[in-house]
């Protein structure tokens, strides 16, 4: 995983409330590319409310399996995803006997909050969408905010960020965006049938009717609905990378449809119709990514396709399982080593 290019803007700082009277966490959740920083930049406009970006800290539990001291937890986890720097959270503020993921988790989100003057913490990140209930019960107090997209328009918005940042072209990607709604939904109903709070909402109720959306998801947090929430407009985009697939996110209006060249293959296109068609047939319209949408009549994914699909999923998110696993253990030297190789390969030729 690349880590977030640095960020020009400043952060907003507000004053810090009492420890005692922040709560949380909220979990932002969501396949990659179907709106979540979206979701992101708006709930954070909210005076109370404080995210951090892609910080990824609850999936990280390897990072604390040996022990670790808080400076080598720390260094592994910003060598991550440059999460302490992104957010300016001072080190030097985070407990020192923070030695598990829970205590970690819980004492880096609430200074990075408590340093933006809000009461609400927690994180958005799309990396973990099929493994809330492991986070659930890591977090026995979360609540979560899941956000749906029609997989065709998540596999164009991938297609589309291939050229401006090589972690979308990784092998699988399609496949993952794909049968990752499913394996989403199953999460998602393994939370319910738990009974941790949660809500659900579209991405294209969220661009086309922004204010009453985020008004259901004030209900949700029991707070109250500021104006701002519904706009762009001197939102703050300090800790999200200045990669070109969020140029939307950065702008000061909210689009809610651009019209593009299909960049889908027809094979593509035809395969996400089966699995749509297959899912009606298993979960009816009770599924926010199938309720009210039209579906053309047609085959369904075979026997052989499905299972051939599910063991190339399960395989590829092994593979981002391991490397994380790979980021926890392996020697900071040698991590830095790779990282600067794959930045500058022919740096690393030459150095061969």
């Amino acid at each position: 995983m690349s880590a977030h290019a640095n960020v020009m803007e400043s952060p907003v700082r507000r004053t810090a409330p009492q420890a005692h009277s922040l709560h949380g966490p909220i979990f932002v959740v969501g396949i990659w590319r179907s709106g979540t920083s979206l979701l992101y930049t708006l709930m954070n406009q909210h005076p109370d409310v404080a995210l951090l970006y892609e910080a990824d800290l609850p999936m990280l539990r390897p990072l604390f399996l040996l022990g670790r001291k808080k400076s080598e937890w720390m260094a592994r986890w910003d060598f991550w995803n440059e999460s302490l720097k992104r957010h300016q959270i001072a080190a030097e503020n985070i407990e020192a006997e923070s030695a598990s993921v829970q205590a970690a988790t819980t004492a880096a989100y609430r200074e990075f909050a408590m340093s933006r003057g809000a009461a609400v913490w927690g994180e958005k990140s799309p990396n973990w969408f099929d493994r809330l209930s492991s986070v659930a019960k890591d977090f026995p107090q979360a609540r979560f905010v899941a956000i749906w997209r029609n997989p065709a328009d998540i596999c164009r918005s991938v297609a589309r960020a291939v050229d401006q940042d090589g972690w979308f072209d990784k092998r699988g990607m399609m496949l993952r965006c794909l049968l990752g709604c499913e394996a989403y939904k199953q999460e998602c109903d393994r939370l319910v049938a738990k009974g941790f709070p949660l809500h659900q909402l579209r991405y294209d109720d969220l661009v086309r009717n922004p204010e009453g959306t985020m008004r259901h998801i004030c209900e949700f947090l029991e707070i109250a609905f500021h104006p701002q929430m519904a706009t762009l407009e001197g939102a703050d985009r300090s800790t999200i990378d200045q990669a070109p697939q969020h140029e939307l996110v950065r702008g000061n209006e909210i689009i809610a449809k651009k019209e593009r060249k299909e960049v889908l293959s027809p094979e593509l296109k035809a395969k996400i119709a089966r699995y749509m068609r297959l899912w009606r047939q298993k979960y009816g319209d009770g599924w926010l990514l199938l309720e009210g949408r039209a579906i053309e009549p047609g085959d369904l994914p075979g026997a052989w396709e499905q299972f051939k699909d599910r063991m190339l999923y399960q395989m590829f998110r092994r593979f981002d399982s391991m490397v994380v696993i790979i980021y926890s253990f392996a020697p900071l030297w040698l991590l830095k080593a790779y990282r600067a190789s794959k930045r500058n390969p022919d740096v690393a030729a030459a150095k061969a």
